[in-house]
């Protein structure tokens, strides 16, 4: 580390770097940063910075989580602690230029010490994996809405109206991305530039949506990838007086943004394990992965699907699953089976959408697997054709709200013995807290309806 630290040292005054920018991931997967005079930079590579607790502490609207403890929890923050400093550590081999900023170099953190931070939880996940000789190899890939709007004038408009960047439903077009390849390959090199390259980028059916594949990489740097890719994206949009949106589903009328993780698994010594070298369909490990996926993905929803929006996305007939179902390139199911060469063989895991957590919507899926692979847990079998109306057993069915999410992630033994009982009960307790303030500020009137309350508009349309 002191090696490291004098190399820095001597490339930020190469360089003539006075000030670099900090980020952590809160729990809602939002990126929480500040710049940071090299000087003070230095000397946290070595000891940590501190970074105020409060970002654990309040949902993504900045409220205060107000909710009590049961017996035998304990919070991780609060007014009871007075909110103090946590020790953060720096990442360095996170470091990205940031292509707009003048000589600003980005570096990601994660919290020393303790359970509820992102990135930690999905170190703890990869770690379960390792032990059984397993890594995570993984993309994500995001459905997102662009509109000629900028933060003033969707507040201005109500969020209703919006000028959406192009009209009408175009998917794949060729048009599109011609007449506005200034943006789109402003895009990719932004992407590039900052060492989250995208495998493809395209039109996808609805006005003004984008559809981005991240390229594959090891577990823990795609979600290094994502968090910077929903975050950069924005802030392009932005400065080209745009507005990116991540929501779930932002109007009724059009299918919700999907955040698809296509995963899978290599051994210790990275060869490729989900393929059977002799038929080149899957194997054992990729059978019980596959498995463990279907057990309990559903008592893991809250992570793949985490807020209010997400479940108005989790309906039939939108693109979206609604159960566990699995199938040979069937994109109805809740997991997609992609089969090929050795190592592009793998697994889509639909149901997460654009508004979940990265480290969070690997760490279930990951932790989902690896469970199958220990248990040896055997799929059912695959869904041919339309999954939207198999008759399934109610364990393999999405919750149908947040509430109940949260609820089975709470009881849910098999999260406590991955992720331990302090992230368990702190990340249900900010899930029920986001549930139930959404039923404070709803309308009566709203409450039977399919259109997309203000409220949820308000609350995630730019921050998501």
């Amino acid at each position: 580390m002191e090696k490291d630290t004098q190399e820095l040292k001597v490339f930020f005054k190469e360089k003539n770097i006075q000030y670099v920018k900090v980020a952590i991931t809160d729990i809602d997967g939002v990126l929480r940063g500040k710049y940071m005079h090299v000087d003070k930079f230095l000397n946290s590579t070595e000891t940590g910075f501190g970074f105020c607790d409060v970002i654990f502490g309040w949902d993504s609207a900045d409220n205060l989580y107000e909710f009590k403890p049961t017996e035998g929890e304990e919070l991780f923050t609060g007014w009871h602690t007075g909110y103090p400093d946590q020790t953060v550590s720096v990442i360095l081999d996170s470091k990205r230029k940031i292509p707009f900023e003048n000589n600003i170099l980005l570096y990601l953190s994660e919290l020393k010490e303790g359970e509820v931070c992102p990135r930690k939880t999905l170190k703890t996940t990869l770690k379960f994996l390792e032990s059984i000789g397993f890594k995570g190899k993984s993309s994500l890939e995001y459905e997102f809405f662009l509109f000629r709007e900028t933060p003033h004038t969707v507040r201005d408009k109500d969020f209703r109206n919006l000028d959406s960047f192009t009209p009408g439903m175009f998917g794949y077009s060729l048009l599109r991305n011609s007449v506005h390849s200034d943006l789109y390959l402003e895009i990719l090199e932004m992407c590039s530039s900052m060492d989250f390259p995208l495998e493809s980028l395209h039109a996808e059916t609805g006005p003004g949506v984008l559809e981005a594949a991240i390229t594959v990489d090891e577990t823990l740097r795609s979600a290094d990838k994502a968090v910077l890719f929903k975050t950069f994206m924005k802030v392009l949009a932005q400065r080209k007086h745009l507005m990116a949106t991540f929501m779930a589903k932002w109007s009724e009328k059009y299918p919700g943004q999907s955040g698809h993780i296509h995963c899978s698994l290599v051994d210790l010594q990275n060869r490729p394990v989900f393929s059977n070298e002799q038929t080149g369909e899957m194997s054992e490990v990729m059978v019980h992965f596959l498995g463990g996926l279907q057990k309990y993905m559903k008592e893991f929803s809250a992570l793949v699907a985490p807020t209010v929006n997400s479940y108005r996305r989790l309906t039939i007939g939108a693109w979206a699953p609604v159960n566990m179902t699995w199938g040979k390139e069937n994109r109805t199911t809740g997991f997609r089976v992609i089969l090929g060469k050795p190592s592009a063989q793998r697994i889509e895991n639909r149901l997460p959408g654009a508004d979940a957590n990265p480290y969070l919507a690997l760490s279930a899926t990951f932790a989902a697997g690896f469970l199958g692979i220990k248990e040896k847990i055997e799929p059912t079998k695959p869904t041919y054709g339309g999954a939207y109306f198999v008759d399934t057993e109610d364990r393999y069915k999405v919750p149908v709200s947040l509430l109940e999410a949260a609820k089975l992630f709470k009881r849910s033994k098999a999260a406590r013995s991955i992720w331990g009982n302090k992230f368990v009960d702190h990340f249900s307790s900010t899930r029920v807290w986001e549930y139930e303030q959404y039923i404070k500020k709803k309308p009566i009137f709203e409450k039977d309806s399919l259109k997309v309350p203000n409220w949820e508009l308000k609350r995630y349309f730019e921050i998501i």
